[in-house]
């Protein structure tokens, strides 16, 4: 059974999404299937809708996504309780989020009219902040989670601690905590290792190590990751996904483990991790 009930969401600012819009709500509308759209999208082509984009969630089986990766992480922190599928087309230039291009939006459309699209579920982070032994704050993340000192470029001193075990103490410019999917984004520029999505495991990259040992650790998703600063009367700056960020109090302890629920990323038919990789990288397998 085809979707029915479809959400399209575009990035606004880039200069093809009105025309890609338009051409997709076409094509679907000719298989007979509901496009709906957030009040940002329905405007940009001359519709109207007052649907945020966590109710195009709540009414959707699956959200088309026309941006970039960036695109797609505004979606998800967007939304409330329900992770709706989200399958993106890219209108960027990296994107490992957004697997089909928009010359492939035929086939997009193809897939979608079939339900001949697989779902590839993603980890999310939860985030949890403890103050004096309780939690007052919980939050997820699709990429990462990067502890820094904030405004000022100085070292921060870390504690980290996986699930009762002492890890150590990073002396950095700051933390990444990146699951599978995440590795590819800001965890490989500071050389962190890039994961399978289904490995089953998180990342623990020190941003610009202090201390030359201080190297990127793999763990496994199923224990608690732990993070205090070393020097209580530190406060540091949590950052989710590059989206949003806060301010931590000098005290506050972080607890990030592995989110209960998924987000499933639709993705073509055939379509494996490994070749959206050689693709985006450029792996050619030449020496130069």
């Amino acid at each position: 059974m085809p979707a029915r009930r479809l959400g399209l969401i575009a990035n606004t600012t880039k200069p093809a999404a009105r025309g890609l819009t338009l051409t997709l709500a076409r094509e679907l509308a000719l298989h007979g299937l509901t496009v709906h759209y957030d009040h940002a999208t329905a405007a940009l082509i001359g519709e109207k809708s007052t649907l945020t984009i966590a109710q195009l969630a709540e009414r959707s089986e699956l959200i088309i996504v026309l941006g970039g990766d960036g695109t797609m992480l505004q979606i998800l922190h967007a939304f409330d309780d329900t992770l709706c599928p989200l399958f993106g087309i890219n209108l960027g230039t990296l994107g490992f989020l957004t697997t089909v291009s928009a010359a492939d939006a035929p086939r997009a459309v193809a897939a979608i009219v079939t339900h001949d699209y697989e779902l590839s579920p993603r980890t999310l982070l939860k985030i949890e902040t403890i103050r004096h032994g309780e939690v007052i704050a919980s939050q997820c993340a699709l990429n990462d989670a990067v502890i820094s000192r904030g405004e000022l470029s100085r070292l921060i001193r870390l504690n980290v601690r996986i699930g009762t075990a002492e890890l150590t103490e990073y002396n950095a410019d700051g933390l990444i905590i990146a699951t599978p999917t995440g590795s590819t984004a800001y965890s490989l520029s500071a050389g962190g290792p890039i994961l399978a999505p289904d490995s089953g495991v998180f990342v623990v990259n020190p941003i610009c190590p202090h201390v030359l040992t201080n190297r990127a650790v793999i763990v496994s998703d199923s224990s608690p990751i732990i993070i205090q600063p070393a020097d209580r009367g530190t406060s540091i700056y949590l950052t989710l996904d590059g989206q949003t960020a806060r301010h931590l109090p000098a005290g506050d302890t972080l607890r990030i483990t592995k989110a209960a629920t998924p987000l499933p990323l639709a993705m073509l038919p055939g379509v494996t991790f490994y070749e959206v990789l050689r693709q985006k990288l450029k792996w050619s397998g030449a020496a130069v």
